[in-house]
């Protein structure tokens, strides 16, 4: 599996929301950025900071990746602090956040094995569009999270 994940704050804190698409890496071209999904979350997260919509799409994706069975997984994110906290290069500091490392890390040795890696912001539209809905509609982000 591949996760994009993505999280979006107006405001840091202020409204907050997740989006990530669970690609299947198996399939031709799932490296790219207009990939098909095989799943998307699209959440609303109420008054939150724009790290706790990262770190929370993340751990949504995960969650659904493992839902769906799978074993392998490739995170892709344009955020360089998550990047470089999940790889253990950098430290959590701020304890709202541990919290959250915390799960991510533990959702991550639940697969047989993992990677991660930062990509540029432009080639995360899928999973910055999701959180953006959630921002804007949530109706419409529920729908797309149920495939309609």
């Amino acid at each position: 599996m591949l996760i994009r994940a993505d999280g979006a704050a107006r405001g840091n804190p202020g409204p907050a929301a997740a989006g990530a698409v669970v690609i299947d890496a198996s399939l031709p071209g799932s490296a790219r950025p207009d990939a098909p999904p095989v799943a998307r979350i699209s959440r609303p997260l109420g008054i939150q900071t724009n790290n706790y919509a990262e770190y929370t799409g993340v751990i949504l994706g995960l969650e659904k990746a493992l839902a769906l069975g799978g074993r392998e997984v490739e995170l892709v994110l344009d955020s360089m602090l998550i990047v470089e906290q999940l790889s253990g290069r950098w430290k959590v500091k701020h304890p709202a956040i541990r919290p959250l490392a915390a799960r991510a890390m533990e959702l991550l040795r639940q697969f047989d094995s993992w990677s991660l890696r930062h990509e540029r912001r432009e080639n995360n539209i899928q999973a910055d569009a999701l959180a953006n809905l959630a921002l804007d509609d949530p109706e419409a982000a529920r729908a797309a999270e149920q495939g309609r």
